[in-house]
């Protein structure tokens, strides 16, 4: 299948401090397209790819798992690094909680960690059914777009396929044991108000890290895709301002580099 337009990934050679920017679940790069753009402007290196089985169709994510989007991240990381003298992994919704297993699995090679609405559980009595419901129903309906901002719409799928959705539980539930490895600086912003990740999914991951330098932000305006949403300026400048005090000079004078 074609990838949708807007859904391709994103790259950009900047300066010798790079950051990996992930996806969420069903959605693609266009939801975090402008947060890399902004920090390509200041000089950054950055990477968004593009998660195998999304920006597709949805039958295309059917036959995908954690692994193969665990996979990928875990890739650019590693070109990053050799790209780069400093790096950070940030993301939106299952993006946040992908840039977490990164900063556990790869310790001080991730200089710090930036999450948006980052997911941990699946929630409801649809949780414990996914197990079986996976063999009878192919898929339930979607959730893209959950933006307070009129006009504003996500590029993601209309259908969650069911497979997909279990293992996205699967990861969710290895993750939470690796939290406690995360040692990184750390920078969690989330909605007061968001319709697909709850607030206690952030508090769980809060409570879960080992980080000692952790900083909370609360998107008063904002749904569940906030890189899209009315509080997208909010994010990108303190996303800079928390890689600018961990990587001194960044976007000064469009330059970006180890101070």
């Amino acid at each position: 299948m074609p990838v949708l337009p807007g859904a391709e990934p994103y790259r950009h050679e900047g300066g010798e401090v790079g950051v990996l920017l992930c996806h969420g679940f069903t959605g693609s790069p266009q939801s975090l397209r402008p947060w890399a753009e902004h920090h390509a402007a200041r000089g950054l290196t950055v990477s968004l790819p593009l998660l195998p089985g999304h920006g597709t169709h949805w039958e295309d994510l059917q036959l995908t798992g954690w692994q193969d989007w665990y996979a990928e991240v875990d890739r650019e990381l590693r070109v990053l690094r050799e790209r780069c003298a400093r790096v950070f992994v940030a993301g939106l919704s299952m993006g946040g909680a992908l840039a977490l297993r990164l900063a556990a699995k790869h310790g001080e090679a991730v200089d710090g960690v930036v999450v948006v609405n980052p997911a941990n559980k699946v929630h409801g009595l649809s949780a414990y059914a996914l197990p079986v419901a996976r063999h009878l129903v192919r898929t339930t309906k979607g959730i893209a777009s959950d933006i307070a901002k009129p006009g504003a719409a996500e590029t993601g799928y209309d259908r969650v396929p069911l497979h997909a959705a279990h293992s996205l539980r699967t990861y969710f539930r290895l993750l939470d044991g690796e939290l406690p490895q995360v040692t990184q600086p750390l920078l969690l912003l989330h909605s007061a108000q968001d319709h697909v990740v709850p607030p206690a999914d952030s508090a769980r991951i809060l409570s879960r890290v080992s980080s000692l330098d952790v900083t909370e932000v609360v998107l008063e305006q904002s749904y569940h895709v906030a890189t899209l949403d009315h509080d997208a300026d909010r994010i990108f400048e303190e996303s800079l301002a928390f890689i600018g005090r961990l990587a001194p000079s960044v976007g000064k004078e469009g330059t970006a580099s180890v101070g």
